[in-house]
């Protein structure tokens, strides 16, 4: 008997060391199943946080565009005033009534003023300067009335205007050929 209580004692401890080291082996998974899903979620986490930084950017930009727009499209629609406005101050200006002069002239500054307030800027050409498609648009060429004037601008038709960088409205020339 002493020997089959020998065999049955080290079976149990057989199975005893098949229990610990079972049980140490779900806990080392275990723990490595958590690191994974924490890794994992980390991860996610990033991932959606970057989404959301780069959401932010992007709706800002949109925003700000938008809002450059809507200015954009009244300021457009108030250049023809503009321009009919500096097309009856060159016809007023001759008039001798200084009260309507000095009137219209304040009304013009103010008008002005204003637009320039909200960003608008005249685009500079002048007769003499060489031209240049990305600044002016041509409307026709004409001999040139002078050797130095070929290729360049003879005539300012319409004024052109930019609102910041952008140009809303190319200045209309007449090119010497």
């Amino acid at each position: 008997m002493n020997q089959e209580s020998t065999e049955s004692i080290e079976e149990k401890e057989n199975i005893q060391e098949e229990n610990v080291s079972e049980n140490q082996q779900p806990e080392i998974s275990v723990e490595d199943q958590l690191q994974d899903e924490l890794a994992k979620e980390k991860d996610k986490f990033l991932r959606l946080f970057a989404e959301f930084e780069n959401y932010k950017k992007r709706t800002s930009k949109e925003r700000i565009d938008l809002f450059k727009t809507a200015n954009q499209e009244v300021l457009q629609a108030m250049l023809p005033v503009l321009d009919d406005f500096d097309r009856a101050w060159s016809q007023i200006s001759k008039s001798e009534d200084e009260a309507l002069v000095k009137g219209i002239q304040l009304i013009q500054e103010k008008l002005k003023s204003t637009l320039v307030s909200k960003g608008l800027e005249e685009v500079e050409v002048k007769t003499g300067d060489a031209f240049d498609a990305d600044f002016a648009e041509a409307i026709t060429q004409i001999p040139a009335p002078s050797e130095d004037l070929k290729g360049k601008i003879v005539d300012v038709i319409e004024k052109g205007y930019k609102l910041g960088d952008k140009i809303i409205r190319f200045p209309k020339v007449v090119i010497g050929n």
